[in-house]
This record gives structure tokens, sequence and C-alpha cells, in this order.
């Protein structure tokens, strides 16, 4: 359960504060994970992965620990909020099938897939070490912070191999 009511609307605000005159995407996702890992409590990891091939995502900006380099679309609880392009609430990693431990310290995870022009471009990836941290009003407020960072200019990311 939520350690504290964080207002979206608010953290919302404050993401398009600090990226209105940055045309940076990579700027901007480094700016907006930091924000979100000191707006919330209790997380002990906030980043992206962002779609870098077909049905793959890399690691991109982060506030945390190393973590995992690659993730495939449909493998993890990152994969699969890309594969199925539908926000990911898990109340105990441990719990999901298929989960891929980057930090064994993480027991909860929400995991939000941004799609411009119909594409997955990335995931928002936020966990904690509490198991059940994130409730279904974190998951609402999240999903739609990504609408948010939808709206960037994604024209910059360029696939990789």
């Amino acid at each position: 359960m939520s350690q504290t009511l964080v207002d979206y609307q608010l953290l919302i605000e404050q993401a398009k504060a600090i990226t209105a005159d940055e045309p940076d995407l990579i700027a901007n996702l480094s700016n907006l994970s930091a924000l979100i890992n000191e707006t919330l409590a209790d997380v002990n990891w906030v980043g992206f992965y962002l779609t870098r091939a077909p049905e793959l995502l890399v690691l991109g900006p982060f506030q945390g620990k190393v973590a995992c380099l690659r993730i495939a679309f449909g493998k993890g609880v990152c994969g699969t909020a890309a594969a199925t392009r539908q926000t990911q609430l898990v109340e105990d990693v441990h719990q999901f099938a298929g989960h891929i431990a980057c930090d064994t310290a993480s027991n909860s995870e929400v995991v939000v897939p941004l799609i411009v022009a119909d594409q997955v471009v990335g995931v928002l990836d936020i966990d904690s070490p509490s198991v059940a941290r994130f409730s279904p009003a974190d998951a609402a407020g999240l999903t739609e912070l990504g609408r948010f960072i939808e709206s960037l200019d994604w024209s910059q990311l360029q696939p990789s191999a």
C-alpha cells in the first residue's frame, strides 16, 4: 500500500515545467526519472527502457542501482507492459511468472508502456523494496504521467542494434 498520497496532477505539472524549454528527449527523460524518484516515497529504482530494435527494450535514463540492459517484449514485467500495451501493477514481483530480478531488493513494481504513433517507444519502470507498495491510484496516476511523457519529441529516438 502507498506510503503517502501523491498528488499526480502536481507531478505532471512539474514534469511539464522541467521539460517545457528542452527539446532533447534523453535530457528530459533523465530529469523526469530524477523528479519521479524524488517525489515518490519508498522506491529504489525509477527509469525508462526504450525500444531500440523490434520487440526489444534497452536501458535508458534512470535513477537507482545498476540495471538489466536489454529486455525482450513479453519478458518480465517491463516486457509484458510493452507487449500488452497495458500498465502492469505487480504487488509482489516474486509471484510474477517470468519476473527478471535486476535488483533482488525490489519487491513490487509498476510499469507504464509509452506509445507514440501506435508504436511502443519504451516503458516507464518504477520499483519498490516493499511488497504492495503501489496502489491502483498510483498505477492510474503514473499512467496519466505516461500520457504526458508520450507527448515529448520521440523523433530523436533512433533504433539501434
